[in-house]
C-alpha cells in the first residue's frame, strides 16, 4: 500500500496511522495488518523501524496466519522523517526512545509498552499477537468515534 502524505491523505480524506518499534519485523508489521484488517476506508496504516531487520519474524508471519491474515510479503521499512511529519497518528510499539528516533517524539505518540516477540516462543507471539488485535480494535473505536465528534 502507498504512503500518503499529509495533503494527498487529506485530499482523499485518509488518516495514516504510522506503527513503529525497532525492527519493524514482529510487532508494528501485525500493527499494520490488523490496522488494515479492522479500519474503515478512510484509514490506512504504515510501519517502520529505526534499525529494520532484513527480514520479518517468522513467527510473526506464521502467527498472523493463523488468524487469516498474510503478511509474508510485507518487508521491514526504515522510517523516516517524511513518515513521521506526514502520518496523523503514530504508535510507538515500545522500543523507541528520544534518543534514537527524537523526530518521532515532536508529536503526539501513543506509547503502547509491547513486548518484542523476537526470539519468543511461538506460544508468547500468539500472546503479543492478541495483544496487539485488541490495542488496535481499541484504536480504531477511538478514532472513529473522535472523527464523528469533530465532523458533528
Amino acid at each position: 500500500m502507498k504512503f500518503f502524505g499529509k495533503l494527498e491523505a487529506a485530499r482523499q480524506g485518509k488518516q495514516t496511522v504510522l506503527f513503529v518499534c525497532v525492527q519493524n519485523a514482529g510487532r508494528s508489521q501485525i500493527a499494520e495488518a490488523f490496522f488494515r484488517e479492522y479500519a474503515p476506508n478512510n484509514y490506512e496504516a504504515v510501519s517502520a523501524g529505526t534499525e529494520p531487520a532484513g527480514n520479518l519474524n517468522p513467527l510473526a508471519i506464521e502467527a498472523m496466519k493463523e488468524v487469516g491474515i498474510d503478511i509474508s510479503k510485507q518487508r521491514p521499512k526504515i522510517i523516516t522523517e517524511d513518515m513521521i511529519r506526514q502520518s496523523t497518528h503514530r504508535v510507538n510499539m515500545g522500543c523507541i526512545d528520544k534518543n534514537s528516533c527524537p523526530t518521532l517524539f515532536l508529536h503526539n505518540v501513543i506509547d503502547w509498552d509491547i513486548e518484542d516477540p523476537k526470539c519468543k516462543s511461538v506460544e508468547k507471539v500468539r500472546e503479543i499477537r492478541d495483544l496487539i488485535e485488541v490495542r488496535i480494535k481499541e484504536l480504531v473505536t477511538n478514532l472513529i468515534q473522535t472523527n464523528q465528534q469533530v465532523n458533528t
